[in-house]
């Protein structure tokens, strides 16, 4: 096709999706999108998680055209404008109790990974420290700062961030882990590492100014860590007066079957990190922080596109929808079905190792049959196979975690009981005809 030929040509080698979904995507309603052919998909990548909603959702696209059809500011830098104010008090309706009248907000640029930049820059001018604590698995961002705080090496190579003041900690992978037992004591053995690091003054550690972690590590593979471990974390960083940065870029919103994935473990951050969902399909980011740490004077942490109006008043709309159609308790409802579902049809392929998440983001590893499955016998190559399949049965998702052999799912909220069972179908369809091959058949992007 004209227009794919065209685009593969001038884009740059860094694309991910298109490199592997090599369609020309003409429409989306709901999580179903359509292609220049005709053909439909389940969209169970929902812009990387964004699309709470699913695609041109009726409420935010009438919000947004409302808000079109009228003169006002759609760019106001940080101005206070009516959009604003109702996004505000939207989002703060939705914050846990305890963190409603004790936060401020700041508007960061229009991505993730800008708001992770304003969480760790407010953490250092707070603390007067310079070092960071981020775990094993951690995705946060591909700007400097975040970019420092990743686990996956590959991104950060040749650049000079693999060691930019960032002490890495073994995140809670009880499948793989990290201490080679059998995931019985990772937790604890996780918390007691961490403790140790931070206790022992010939450790060679300095306090840092904070630390940073997913409550459910997205790119790592949908690894969901336990709330007895996040709140014994919680507990460390006060002891230690440490900030506790907590990146719900990708949880946040009801992705896991609560409006907060912290809300899970009942903990309260110092500094909420939060985008995708909450600008309703449009770029937007903010962290929402203690309001004792709010020292920095004017004009210490800015950005152009801080004040994307079209995006609040679509993340309002968002938020409102949520709410009134009580999606929270649905995405935790649907979540249990499909990773039901998922189990079932582990039981009849042994090379689907471990299934887990929260709500509506779970992750299926898959293994090579017949090894140790807990001493890294990833299997990126049949992984990457069930996916390609799922994308011809008309099914599209992502690959993650080690060795990209974790199968993601991350549908909108607004999934159907009858739309689970299409997932299902699908996937089983995809994982049986990968079953009946050897992994290395997976066909390259072409």
């Amino acid at each position: 096709m004209e227009e794919l030929s065209y685009l593969k040509k001038v884009e740059s080698n860094a694309r991910t999706y298109a490199q592997t979904f090599q369609r020309l995507f003409v429409s989306g309603k709901g999580m179903r999108i359509k292609d220049a052919s005709g053909q439909e998909f389940l969209d169970c990548l929902s812009n990387a998680g964004t699309l709470a909603l699913g695609h041109n959702p009726p409420a935010v696209k009438d919000a947004v055209m409302d808000f079109l059809g009228g003169d006002h500011l759609q760019q106001a830098l940080d101005l206070a404008t009516p959009a604003k104010h109702a996004f505000v008090q939207e989002l703060f309706s939705m914050l846990p109790a305890k963190m409603r009248d004790t936060s401020k907000i700041l508007f960061c640029g229009p991505s993730g990974s800008d708001a992770v930049e304003a969480a760790i820059k407010l953490a250092r001018h707070y603390t007067k420290r310079s070092t960071l604590m981020a775990f094993h698995g951690g995705y946060h961002g591909m700007t400097a700062g975040a970019l420092s705080a990743m686990g996956n090496l590959s991104p950060k190579a040749g650049n000079g961030l693999i060691a930019q003041g960032t002490h890495f900690l073994p995140f809670p992978y009880r499948f793989r882990c990290p201490f080679g037992t059998d995931g019985e004591q990772t937790d604890q053995l996780s918390i007691d590492y961490i403790r140790t690091v931070l206790s022992d003054p010939e450790g060679g550690v300095t306090k840092p100014a904070a630390v940073i972690v997913e409550v459910v590590q997205g790119e790592g593979g949908c690894i969901p860590a336990s709330a007895h471990w996040l709140r014994a974390l919680r507990e460390i960083t006060l002891e230690q007066d440490i900030l506790l940065i907590v990146d719900e870029v990708q949880t946040g919103l009801g992705r896991t079957g609560t409006t907060f994935a912290i809300e899970h473990a009942g903990i309260v951050p110092d500094i909420l990190v939060l985008s995708k969902a909450i600008g309703g399909g449009y770029p937007l980011s903010v962290i929402v922080y203690a309001d004792h740490l709010d020292t920095w004077s004017p004009g210490m942490h800015a950005g152009t596109f801080r004040g994307n109006q079209v995006a609040m008043i679509a993340g309002a709309a968002t938020m409102r929808q949520i709410r009134q159609d009580n999606l929270v308790a649905h995405a935790a409802h649907m979540g249990k079905r499909l990773e039901s579902g998922l189990h079932e049809i582990a039981r009849r392929f042994q090379f689907i190792s471990d299934i887990r998440g929260r709500g509506l983001m779970i992750g299926v590893e898959v293994t090579k049959p017949g090894a140790n499955q807990r001493a890294g016998q990833a299997d990126g190559a049949r992984a990457r196979a069930i996916k390609l399949n799922c994308f011809d049965n008309g099914l599209m998702m992502e690959t993650g975690g080690r060795h990209g052999a974790v199968l993601r799912f991350l549908p909108p909220l607004t999934i159907t009981e009858a739309e689970v069972g299409m997932v299902l179908d699908r996937f089983e369809q995809a994982v049986r005809k990968a079953g009946e091959t050897r992994p290395h058949y997976a066909r390259e992007a072409v």
